[in-house]
């Protein structure tokens, strides 16, 4: 008679143990981890401000903050300012992982980029994810892990996804003074200010971007430094990529913002050809980031090699 009891007690618990999981699953596939762009442009940067704390909007007087004149971008500190303390010298450390990660972060890279390959000049370029318009809007709710997450946080995914590599502890030497670096770039800049140029550039399509018109245009624009087979050009006299390859075995993987066609298309615009902006019209960079989008590359790690090949990040 206790044996039956104690039967019919599992099989409840059993049966409430699978409701329960299968609420969650249905709960977690309506919300993708890809869903949103991560690198929003100022277009849905208001949008972007009401999400830092989830279900709470900001007061307005917090939200923008005029740091400079119109039509104008913030102009980060020197580093020939920097004087011999040891704050001074965490910065340029972070520098120096920042602009050749390949060296001085080795141990967590997986490929052959480093961070200055997306975020131009150092980290200072605006509308190319300057790292002064990002740090100070940090901690934030970020669509693709659908929670508040520190900058220190944020580091760690470019690490796992840009880098094709592994995230760093948050008290690892890497991330502390990457994120002192990038502190160091934001000062004067309040937190929660919104900055003009971060991110990348606004897009907007008028026709379905055409893989075969973003061959024309990649062989046009991008080949002479990228290589016909988009797999980067190497330096001849020591190791390491003169001109990062965008697919490939040692691109950023399937996971990262820059697998996003509308994400590659705000970069381009704004960045490419190197040294120029606004070349490409913006369905002209839009064609080129989707003959991008359909090279070979290495797989979302959150999905592994099956999901990523027949399941790819959508746009958001």
């Amino acid at each position: 008679m206790r044996f039956t009891r104690l039967h019919k007690i599992v099989l409840v618990l059993s049966a409430l143990a699978g409701i329960a999981y299968g609420t969650w699953v249905a709960a977690d596939t309506q919300s993708p981890d890809n869903a949103g762009d991560d690198l929003p442009t100022l277009d849905t940067i208001g949008t972007r401000a009401s999400m830092q704390r989830p279900h709470e909007s900001l007061p307005d007087e917090l939200t923008i903050v005029p740091v400079v004149k119109p039509g104008e971008y913030f102009v980060p500190p020197k580093i020939e300012d920097l004087d011999d303390s040891k704050y001074s010298d965490e910065v340029r450390l972070g520098r120096n992982i920042f602009i050749n990660t390949q060296e001085y972060a080795k141990r967590y890279v997986g490929n052959g980029m480093n961070c200055s390959n997306c975020h131009l000049q150092e980290g200072r370029k605006p509308h190319a994810a300057p790292l002064w318009a990002a740090y100070p809007m940090y901690p934030m709710y970020r669509d693709k892990s659908r929670q508040v997450i520190s900058f220190q946080e944020r580091l760690q995914d470019c690490f796992r996804f840009s880098m094709n590599g592994m995230a760093p502890t948050l008290d690892s030497r890497e991330i502390e003074a990457l994120t002192v670096y990038a502190q160091w770039l934001s000062t004067g800049i309040p937190v929660g200010t919104i900055m003009p140029g971060r991110g990348f550039a606004r897009i907007d399509k008028s026709e379905d971007p055409s893989p075969f018109n973003g061959a024309v245009h990649y062989k046009q624009y991008c080949a002479s430094c990228h290589g016909d087979n988009l797999e980067g050009k190497k330096f001849t006299n020591r190791e390491g990529y003169m001109f990062p390859p965008l697919a490939g075995p040692d691109s950023y993987n399937k996971g990262a913002g820059m697998y996003k066609v509308k994400t590659c298309a705000g970069f381009v615009k704004a960045n490419m050809p190197l040294g120029k902006s606004n070349v490409l019209s913006d369905d002209e960079a839009l064609d080129v980031c989707v003959h991008i989008f359909m090279q070979d590359r290495p797989w979302d790690p959150r999905k592994g090699m099956f999901m990523s090949i027949f399941m790819p990040v959508t746009e958001g």
